[in-house]
């Protein structure tokens, strides 16, 4: 293979707050991969114009009818978008679906995603507001790869934050978002590194 900075797809639902951290990393030369498709399964997503505005393709996918994963059909037309982009690998920034078979099968032990956890701990949807609630004294934030399972996959990193006297959900969930856009950007150039080493 001849060396290429490796190529990364970013799915995501909502505002983009991890894309823009990982499209800075990438502005900066510290990404160590280039952004180039951002696909979202809401067709007002934030994440959607932030691309536009880094210069990154965006492009919306019809989800289908369920409400927590997209239809096999719709998750093909996910893939084929992401193998036309040529993409090496996959960043989940908020991406409110479970990823099935189409996308496991296509890029195999190449999905990241972020989650706002210590995982094992706090596996599901608003895991700030289960560390609030379960009375632990700090939580955080993990980068992991998509399995088949929610939150399963193997931890690459973890960044640690503190519960405080006063905490809210929205206090606690900013302060781990803080920590994930430092995490994040490093754990995908850790990745992209391995994918070039691994290619030569």
């Amino acid at each position: 293979m001849t060396q290429r900075i490796p190529r990364l797809g970013v799915l995501g639902s909502g505002k983009g707050s991890n894309f823009r951290a990982l499209a800075e990393a990438y502005r900066s030369g510290t990404l160590g991969c280039e952004p180039v498709i951002v696909l979202s399964d809401v067709e007002s997503a934030g994440i959607l114009n932030l691309a536009e505005s880094f210069g990154v393709h965006a492009h919306f996918v019809a989800p289908g009818p369920f409400r927590t994963k997209m239809t096999p059909q719709s998750e093909a037309g996910l893939v084929q978008l992401l193998q036309e982009a040529q993409v090496d690998f996959i960043a989940l920034a908020g991406f409110m679906r479970v990823i099935k078979e189409p996308l496991l099968q296509a890029f195999p032990g190449r999905i990241l995603n972020i989650h706002p956890s210590l995982l094992p701990a706090f596996r599901g949807l608003e895991a700030w507001r289960q560390a609030l609630e379960s009375g632990v004294p700090e939580t955080g934030c993990t980068v992991h790869l998509v399995d088949a399972g929610v939150d399963t996959g193997k931890i690459l990193g973890q960044s640690r934050v503190p519960l405080l006297p006063g905490d809210t959900a929205e206090s606690l969930h900013a302060r781990i978002q803080v920590a994930e856009h430092e995490l994040y950007p490093k754990m995908v150039r850790e990745f992209a590194e391995h994918l070039r080493l691994s290619a030569e």
